[in-house]
């Protein structure tokens, strides 16, 4: 059995599932903290009740995604330890951050909220599940740290023996200038998913006409906004980030847009069945010049194909097959900005209705506040998967390719990789229907259910 191949695919689902939590709790723990901001600063008794019922929701997320998240560090270890050889003197440094800083300050002030009720002064509780928020946040810009060395090493230098890389600078790691590009996208995903579930639960409410319908309107205000303004930040953030892509990653870019060679001006595909081997196009249909205005603002301006970029990476790293999946990078992206497209028209309809005072629901605007809560899931996966993927064939760019990171199969063996896969697979399933079942389960009793 391919031990590369099971390794891979373990790590990808792994996080994959894990990453169906991540957003949802960087999301939930802001928005619960402006209800109860809003409970303080009024006195209304209806935040202290959505406080309590969207922090609810939020605590029932946040283990589950505790529980999937510790799996993955054992990973770099186990079937990972040629990587972890090479590149621990640097990754272990914001992860160990991450645990020992933000987790830490996430969880410590998460049981002071959850126990203090009644117990601390409101304006104290209050600036307790702020402070989980910005633990949590926090938890995610370390991650990303970590992350952006494998995407855009900076700050090291190889041993003298060329056998690991060796940290020289945790400043240039942490102002890593593709960390602050990653980071508003990663926390602008997470208020957009947030904000999605919020107005689908609050649109349920409203439209069963349950006896909190008074409460729900004001949750689905806030939702509707909240929603908007992420679904609009993360599509800015995203764009920053593809144009730097364009001189950081080209080779992702012109994978993400099946660029078969290079273009000036580029032309955006819209739909494009291309040949990998012959690296052409079957059939396609492009907008000329879009890639280059998407690019550098105009309507000129050249964009890297795959040909010529396979030969500049031939000619400095040797031979070699430097071009990622395509099809996958292609699809992954389009999933990505089309969820993303849809997210944004959803939450400018919710938005209009609460402008509007219109908590009225025809068959159409329901299907359409009830199901787009999916739609920030179905991006935030496809956008990881591009990340990571798009980056092939290195798991260090430029450093170390991902068939040399594996751990030897005298090792771990392709039977206990396949093993592990099976198990994994079947926990992670069994936990995320644990998760949307107690989501389900508590968002529809309603406010009572929460208190």
């Amino acid at each position: 059995m391919d031990t590369l191949f099971l390794a891979r695919l373990q790590f990808a689902l792994t996080s994959v599932f894990h990453f169906f939590f991540v957003p949802l709790t960087l999301g939930l723990s802001i928005f619960t903290a402006i209800m109860e901001t809003a409970w303080v600063r009024t006195g209304k008794e209806k935040y202290r009740q959505l406080t309590k019922f969207w922090g609810h929701l939020f605590l029932i997320n946040f283990a589950i995604g505790v529980v999937t998240g510790i799996v993955m560090e054992f990973q770099f270890g186990m079937n990972w330890s040629q990587y972890s050889r090479f590149v621990g003197d640097i990754f272990g440094v914001p992860l160990a951050i991450e645990a020992l800083l933000a987790f830490f300050l996430e969880s410590t002030f998460l049981g002071i909220w959850v126990f203090g009720w009644d117990r601390i002064p409101k304006g104290l509780h209050a600036a307790a599940i702020w402070l989980v928020a910005i633990g949590s946040n926090l938890s995610a810009l370390w991650i990303l740290v970590a992350n952006s060395f494998m995407q855009s090493p900076v700050g090291f230098q190889m041993a003298a023996d060329g056998s690991r890389a060796e940290m020289t600078s945790f400043s240039e790691l942490l102002f890593n200038p593709y960390v602050w590009l990653q980071f508003p996208h990663v926390i602008t995903a997470g208020i957009a998913t947030g904000g999605f579930l919020v107005i689908a639960v609050s649109a349920w409410h409203l439209m069963k006409k349950t006896k909190d319908e008074e409460q729900f309107r004001t949750s689905l205000k806030f939702g509707a906004i909240y929603a908007f303004i992420g679904s609009l930040l993360v599509s800015l953030a995203g764009h920053t980030q593809m144009q730097e892509m364009v001189h950081n990653q080209p080779m992702k870019v012109a994978a993400a847009e099946a660029l078969w060679h290079s273009e000036d001006p580029a032309s955006f595909s819209l739909f494009t069945i291309g040949d990998e081997e012959k690296m052409e196009d079957v059939f396609s249909i492009r907008v000329p010049a879009m890639l280059s205005f998407l690019a550098y603002n105009k309507f000129s301006g050249e964009v890297k194909g795959l040909s010529e970029l396979q030969e500049e990476a031939v000619a400095k790293y040797g031979p070699g097959d430097y071009i990622p999946s395509v099809i996958t990078a292609y699809w992954s992206f389009r999933f990505m900005v089309g969820a993303g497209t849809l997210m944004l028209l959803a939450a400018a309809v919710a938005l209009f209705k609460v402008i509007r005072e219109d908590y009225t629901f025809g068959k159409l605007t329901g299907a359409l506040l009830l199901s787009a809560f999916i739609l920030p899931f179905i991006a935030n996966s496809a956008g990881w998967i591009l990340t990571e993927m798009g980056r092939q064939p290195w798991i260090v760019v430029g450093l170390l390719k991902t068939e040399q990171a594996v751990t030897p199969a005298s090792v771990v063996s392709g039977a206990e990789l396949l093993t592990s896969v099976v198990v994994f697979t079947l926990i992670y399933s069994a936990l995320t229907l644990v998760d949307v079942f107690l989501l389900k389960k508590y968002a529809t009793a309603g406010l009572h259910g929460a208190e």
